[in-house]
């Protein structure tokens, strides 16, 4: 259970981290951010391994990259949908 809540935790603020990073942080709301923050995780670790420092299960610095790189892509498709 534990567990969990730390996951959580850390997927908010690698969300946070990837929205700061991006300038798109400031229309996410922190569901928004534990989201963009685990399945960022969840792409990062894919793409780039799991090296580097790790909490909570995720490697920190892949699981940032992934997030950023998550973050580009939805804001991306919602700003064509909102000139369309």
């Amino acid at each position: 259970m534990l567990h969990w809540l730390w996951v959580l935790i850390v997927g908010a603020i690698i969300g946070a981290i990837a929205g700061a990073l991006t300038k798109n942080g400031g229309s996410m709301g922190w569901i928004s951010n534990i989201l963009a923050g685990l399945i960022g995780s969840s792409l990062g670790e894919a793409l780039l391994g799991a090296w580097g420092p790790q909490v909570a299960g995720m490697a920190i610095i892949p699981s940032i990259i992934g997030a950023v790189i998550l973050v580009l892509i939805v804001s991306a498709i919602f700003s064509r949908r909102a000139h369309a």
